[in-house]
């Protein structure tokens, strides 16, 4: 991974909703292989009970940078000290700064509206143009409808859908994957 040692990861998850504790777990495995590799990790935090503790914590504990982009009424808890937080006033501004940072997107499963997040923040970035692809975590089956109509639109309409789609089963083939991409040339500008 020569183009960029330590990439920075654009993060979409949520701990809200069913499925709590086996997330918080994907959380925790994500962020610790994640920085041990040497990636940065980067996401949006629209409301204060919406903070990923679980992946910031094991991030920072293995030695992460970690940025958080929030609202100008966040204010950082004790437990988030040692994490860069910039603040922006609209959630356009915040997704739109969160594509200008990241290399690429990793989506974890998450809720609906971490969903939402990534395509906004994509869409910001540029879509397929904006060279940042996303790898996603599809954990049993939680991107199972992205992963089919990757497999039976994307693949047909869009040459070397590959380079803007892939789908991990596993954290560390999450890495690998975004690995491959960062390899492939494809997160370079055109």
């Amino acid at each position: 991974m020569a183009p960029d040692a330590h990439p920075v990861l654009g993060i979409f998850v949520s701990d809200q909703g069913r499925g709590d504790a086996e997330r918080a777990t994907i959380m925790s495995q994500a962020g610790s292989y994640l920085a041990r590799k040497g990636a940065r990790l980067a996401c949006v935090i629209d409301r204060h009970d919406d903070i990923p503790v679980p992946l910031l914590t094991s991030a920072r504990t293995a030695g992460a940078a970690v940025t958080l982009i929030a609202d100008e009424q966040f204010s950082e808890p004790s437990y988030l000290s040692g994490v860069t937080v910039e603040h922006l006033a609209t959630p356009q501004e915040r997704l739109a700064r969160l594509a200008a940072l990241s290399t690429l997107y990793i989506a974890l499963p998450g809720s609906l509206s971490s969903a939402i997040s990534l395509y906004r923040t994509w869409v910001k970035g540029g879509g397929g143009g904006g060279r940042k692809p996303v790898v996603f975590l599809d954990r049993n089956g939680a991107f199972k409808v992205v992963r089919g109509y990757a497999a039976d639109v994307l693949s047909t309409s869009i040459r070397n859908h590959d380079r803007y789609v892939q789908f991990a089963d596993s954290v560390e083939d999450l890495w690998n994957r975004a690995v491959w991409l960062i390899d492939q040339g494809a997160t370079n500008p055109v």
